[in-house]
């Protein structure tokens, strides 16, 4: 086992699957840079690993990422868009080899936004995940303004993005983000076994299906990536999403 960002970021190997486990339970698993670097590096270690064939995401028991840590996001502030959440959302976009995810309690922001790329993702019935965007004065991110309505259709991606309320795995596996609603204990142990299943297929015969079914969204991905960014950062520096994260801030330390 590795481990990166003062045990944050766990790396393990299981039968030809990387399992990257998000390990801050203390924070509810809130991401910082560090974090998002580790990820990011993990997911293209992985990619280049010939020992490896999936790779798999997952939380802790009763959180999957409560999505950024705030005092982190507005400390390290670059208007360049090249934050190490960038470099995440562009490692998972462009990931050859199948992504699989296990969602136990909250996946917040970047947590429901990321199952996006996954090919597999699988949660837990009592879990619930969030895109509060619009409610925190930013927009949508991770090219999830493309592929929400992709994958669901407008109004339900409107729904979801629009009015930022949180909803339940059902909700997601109704609007096609997640593959299968388990009980909470069964979820690590589901995902694994379906992520071994796909590692005992041959490997390029996979990778390549990958390919073949994302091709036509990755041109649209990237483009939609990039203006994400230019809108959000546009976003984050207006009076009123400074107004959000700071009464945030100062509920926090209230």
């Amino acid at each position: 086992m590795s481990e990166t960002d003062e045990n944050h970021i766990l790396s393990t190997c299981d039968g030809g699957v990387q399992i990257l486990h998000i390990h801050r339970p203390d924070k509810k698993n809130a991401l910082t840079g560090e974090m998002y670097r580790a990820l990011a590096n993990g997911i293209r270690m992985a990619d280049n690993d010939p020992a490896v064939r999936v790779i798999l995401l997952r939380g802790e028991e009763d959180c999957f990422t409560s999505g950024n840590d705030v005092n982190d996001f507005v400390g390290s502030d670059d208007r360049s868009g090249e934050r190490p959440s960038v470099l995440f959302m562009k490692a998972i976009a462009h990931a050859r080899k199948p992504l699989v995810a296990a969602v136990n309690g909250l996946a917040v922001g970047i947590g429901t936004t990321l199952l996006m790329h996954c090919d597999l993702v699988y949660a837990a019935d009592d879990a619930w995940l969030q895109l509060p965007f619009a409610r925190l004065g930013l927009c949508p991110e991770a090219g999830s303004s493309y592929l929400a309505p992709l994958l669901m259709g407008h109004q339900r991606a409107a729904e979801l993005l629009l009015l930022g309320e949180r909803f339940s795995a059902e909700k997601a596996r109704e609007c096609a983000l997640v593959n299968e609603v388990l009980p909470a204990a069964q979820v690590l142990p589901r995902a694994l076994e379906r992520a071994k299943a796909l590692a005992a297929l041959p490997a390029e015969a996979v990778q390549t299906s990958k390919h073949l079914l994302k091709r036509p969204q990755q041109a649209a991905i990237d483009e939609t990536i990039a203006l994400e960014l230019v809108n959000f950062s546009r976003l984050l520096h207006s009076e009123e999403a400074q107004a959000i994260m700071q009464a945030f801030l100062a509920r926090k330390r209230g």
